[in-house]
Order: C-alpha cells, then structure tokens, then sequence
C-alpha cells in the first residue's frame, strides 16, 4: 500500500531559507505568519492531509465519481465527510481575504499547505482548489453586489466553484466559443450552450456550486474578442440571500478520464440558465485569466506535489526490495540479495527525483511569495518587480513542474519494476494522476509560446532582463565563497547558455516557426536556470549553517549532495536545450502531413 509524509522540514528550510518570511514581517499581509503560526499550519495541515485525506487516495480513484439519472453526482466514499472536517477546520480559508471571512495568510502560506493536500489526494484537493480561482475573479471583477453574494460562501467553503471554458469544438482557442448569452429584463442574461472537462462540474459536497462561464452576448465579434464571462450559480440565490429553486444548468455526463478519478469532471449543459455578466461585456478572457494563472501556478504544484508521494515510495520500496549484488561485491553478505539502493541507476532515479521535487518547492514557495508582494510590497517599483517575476515564470512553473512531476511519477514506477506496474501498489495511479497536469490549464506547448511569444518581449524584455540580472549578481556573488563556488560557476554558464538561446531568438523573430519549434526547449532551460538559482540558495544557506554548527547535519549535508547532484548531472542539460533550438524549425515542418501516414 502507499505512504506519504508531508515534507514539514524541508519546507520548513525552503520558506526561512529562500523564501525568507522573516524578512516581510513589516507587510500588513505577514503579520499573522508568526513562526509559530507557520509551524502549526505545516505541521497540523500536514497532519491533516495524511489522517483524512491520504486513506481516500486509493479507493477514491479506485471508486470514481457517479452520476445518477436526474443528473446529480455522488463522490467516492468518504470524500463528503472529508469535505466537512475541511471545512469545520478552515483550511480552505488560510489566504482568503479577511473582509469575506479568511484568515488573510500569505499566499506563499498557503501554498504550502495547497502542496501537502495535492500529494495525499490530488482529485480532492481539486474541489477547493477550482472554488480559489473563482474568489479572485470576483475579487477582481466582480461588482459589490456579486462580492457580497458569493465571495463569503466561497471563502468559507460553503459552496464551491468551478470555470467553464471548454467546448467541444474548441480547447485552447477561445476565440472558437458557442455559449450564448441572452440579455435579459431584469438585467441577468440566458446562458445556453455545452462545456466538456469542467472539474468538480457536479458533486455532493456542497449545498450550492458557483460556475464562472465564458459565453458571447448577440452582435459581439465571433473570435476572442467577443468573449464575456458570467457568473451562474447552480442553486439560484434569492435577495435574502437563501437558496431558491434549481438553475437550469445539469451534469451530462462524467468523462472517462485516464486517472483524477476522485474528482468529477463533466460535460455540462446550460439550457437557458440564468447568470450574471462579470466585469465588462467583450472583456471577458481578461477577466478569466485572472482564474487561468492562479490555476497554472495551482497546476505547477501539481507536477511536484504527485511527484514527491512517488518519489517517498520509491525510495521505501527500494529500501526494501531485494535483488541482486552490489556491483562493489555484496553490501550484505548474509542476505541472499541486496537491497535496491545498492545499485547506481536506481539512484540516479532517486536522485533525479529528489533534486527536482525539492527544488521545485523552492521554486513554487518562491513564487508564491512574488504573488504575495506584487499585492503587498510597500513600493511601487516592487510590485512591478514582482508581478514581471512571477508573470514571467508562470508558464514555466506549470510547464516544467508538471512535466517533471509526470517523469518522477514514471521513474519511481520504474523502480518498482513489474510491481510498478500493478494497481495495488499505487504507482500507476500516481502516473496517471500526473499526466493530466501536463495537459489542462492549456497543455505545456501553449505555456512555452505564451514564454517565448508573449512574455519573453513584454515590456521590451524588462521581466527577463531582471531575471538573468538576479541570477547573474547571485552567482557573482556565491562564487566567492568556496562552499558554492563549484555550483555557481555551472550554474553561471547555464545562464550563459540561456542568454545565447536568447538572442538567437530574438534574431529570429522573422521566421515564427522557428521560435515555436524551439519553445519548448527554452521554457525547460529557463526551468533549470530557475530551478538552479534556488537549488544556489539552498546550498548557501545550507554551508552556512553547516559552518555556524546550527541545524541537523544530516540534513544539511543531503541538501548539499543534492545540490552538487543538480549541477553536475541536471545543469549541463542547458548546452543541449540551447542546440535544440538553434536547430530551428527547418527539419520539424519540411514533411508535408502526408508522409506523416502510414502508405
């Protein structure tokens, strides 16, 4: 059977170490991260997710989601239960804003929790983590009116949310929408159309579920520009603020999915239902991407949350299983075998793994904090530089996380070897749970064209330019300290190497499909020069408390091993991604689509 255990002390290492909460006590939105505070949400949430959550992870999926003739879903059992005990215990409201009744905690925070529930039971913590984008659209884009009739529900976890953007017909391409939208007398507007892949679309966990849907209103332009977002609750609110009767808004269908299988993802089908249009007519996508981002960050974490419950597994199976000899000669004469830890490529698989989840919960706390001070710094100048940091690395946390969270899953099955391979094990779920990431919130090619068209030559490269600096001045910096040198030194050359793929970029502009050949590759390399400052951090810090005799030593000394593990085997994968793309495209669309098929 599986096992997870939050990773309380090294996330404690990643938000005193490289987040460094200590240091933004003076902002009103840290003054409830005491350390005493943080501690108790790491260690009770973590306590939480492993108790309740983490036993419903198997059988969940195991179960499914069921949807009944009159179009009502019932979750796997226990999830309802669960659900209350989430919400009795408020661990839904931890970055809520206080004015809508939460706790008002630094998202980085929150974050950390929102890891420890995605690895114990990623298709649960689905539910709440759709109902968080909902708030900051509204936040955002709702009138005072929609903030006071929903955000309080939301917040409290009362009723949860969901975004509804996909159709049939169209995926990533909006602009391909068929959602009507009928204005109406009494200002609400008839909504009517189909929506596929809608997560926790229908479910018995809460009295009422709170759609945000894109639609186009009579006479707007048929592309992107004609999009409108509005809200549509399933239960319709009466003045008082009670529930009414039914909207005309239903469950399909329940997709059959490859894995996620705790969570309801649905068609659903709006037949005249009756909503409320968010923000400005035709503004519509502007206003759901504020929802997009929040859940790419969310997916992000996705990749490395199911990546850490493999990699846990893998390492207590392979110190368990026997099979062969030690290349060296027997570790343990007396044993018929040895265990699987003796032998070198079932490391570099622990190894693999290991460097990147804890260096992806460095990148993703640390991401967190920007969004925390792109609402908060107590300067102008460092809210732009934090909304151009984390604007930038969006994509490539959501793409890189997930992509890596996915070939840990893979690698830690493979240690398994056939057993990998069987249900009860559990590693075949992880696996299938962690291939969706890379798919949804728009699959990971569409992250690195948004990098490489978009943000790459935003504000004339401000965002980009600011990150190689960062980078720079940290490496010029550590490599005048013998303990990091050695690290500084690659990791300066990986920036060199993405500095040149840069500006191959840039003098390629005039043929695009040589840019979205080599989008992909870049957004990976821009993930290990990131991932690779934060592992820098790590194993400064690390030394220095090393030196200083604080700490456990054990645990520090592991972070720097990993840390030298990532410079030399991860970080000379920069010089291959930057060849891969001064490849250019010339070689990926010279076949016409015919010899594509076969004769």
């Amino acid at each position: 059977m599986p096992q997870y255990t939050p990773p309380v002390r090294d996330t404690r290492f990643v938000l005193d170490h490289v987040v460094k909460l200590n240091n933004y006590t003076n902002l009103p939105s840290f003054a409830a991260a005491t350390p005493d505070t943080v501690d108790a949400v790491l260690e009770e949430g973590g306590r939480f997710v492993a108790e309740v959550l983490f036993p419903l992870n198997q059988s969940g999926d195991q179960e499914g989601c069921t949807r009944h003739p009159d179009g009502t879903v019932t979750t796997p059992k226990g999830f309802k239960d669960a659900y209350a005990k989430f919400v009795e215990s408020g661990w839904g409201t931890l970055s809520a804003p206080e004015a809508f009744g939460g706790q008002d905690m630094p998202h980085v925070v929150a974050t950390a929790f929102q890891e420890f529930m995605v690895s114990s039971n990623m298709a649960f913590a689905m539910y709440p983590g759709l109902a968080h984008g909902a708030i900051s659209a509204l936040r955002v884009k709702g009138s005072p009116e929609q903030q006071q009739t929903y955000l309080p529900k939301l917040v409290s976890g009362e009723w949860l949310g969901t975004m509804n953007l996909t159709e049939p017909q169209c995926g990533t391409d909006l602009g391909l929408i068929k959602t009507k939208a009928e204005p109406q007398a009494d200002g609400s507007y008839s909504i009517t159309g189909t929506k596929i892949f809608i997560s926790a679309g229908e479910h018995d966990l809460t009295e009422n579920i709170i759609h945000l849907v894109l639609a186009k209103t009579p006479g707007a332009p048929d592309s992107s520009k004609g999009i409108s977002l509005f809200v549509v609750p399933k239960i319709l609110i009466n003045a008082d603020g009670s529930l009414g009767e039914r909207n005309a808004v239903s469950c399909g269908s329940i997709e059959h999915k490859m894995g996620i299988h705790g969570n309801a993802t649905c068609v659903m089908n709006y037949d005249g239902a009756k909503g409320w249009l968010v923000g400005e007519e035709m503004k519509g996508l502007a206003a759901m991407f504020i929802m997009m981002n929040a859940a790419r960050l969310g997916v992000g974490l996705q990749g490395l949350a199911v990546g850490e419950t493999a990699y846990q597994n893998a390492v207590q199976y392979a110190g368990d299983r026997r099979q062969g000899r030690a290349l060296t000669g027997p570790a343990e004469p007396a044993e018929k075998a040895d265990v699987l830890f003796v032998h070198p490529d079932v490391r570099r698989m622990l190894m693999h793994a290991k460097a990147w989840t804890e260096g992806l919960r460095a990148l993703c706390l640390w991401g967190g904090l920007q969004v925390d001070l792109e609402d908060h710094a107590e300067t102008e100048e460092e809210r732009q530089a934090a909304s151009d940091l984390i604007g930038l690395l969006t994509p490539v946390i959501k793409g890189v996380g997930t992509d890596k969270g996915y070939e840990i899953a893979t690698n830690a099955q493979q240690v398994y070897g056939g057993h990998g391979y069987i249900q009860e094990w559990g590693m075949e779920q992880y696996v299938r749970d962690a291939r969706i990431a890379m798919i949804y919130e728009g699959t990971n090619g569409v992250q690195a064209m948004d990098l490489v068209g978009r943000k790459l030559a935003m504000n004339g490269g401000r965002a980009m330019q600011a990150f190689f600096a960062m980078v720079a001045g940290e490496c010029a910096a550590a490599k005048g300290d013998a303990a990091t040198a050695d690290f500084a030194g690659r990791l300066e050359k990986a920036l060199g190497e993405m500095q040149a793929a840069t500006m191959w970029f840039m003098g390629n502009i005039a043929n695009p499909n040589n840019i979205g050949a080599g989008a992909v590759p870049y957004m990976h390399l821009t993930g290990l020069v990131a991932v690779g400052l934060m592992w820098l951090r790590m194993a400064k810090a690390a030394a220095e408390l090393k030196a200083a005799g604080e700490g456990d030593a054990a645990f520090l000394d592991a972070k720097l091993v990993t840390a030298r593990f990532f410079a030399e085997r991860m970080l000379p994968e920069a010089g291959s991604l930057r060849r891969q793309i001064e490849g250019g495209a010339d070689a990926v669309m010279a076949l016409p689509p015919e010899m594509f098929r076969a004769a």
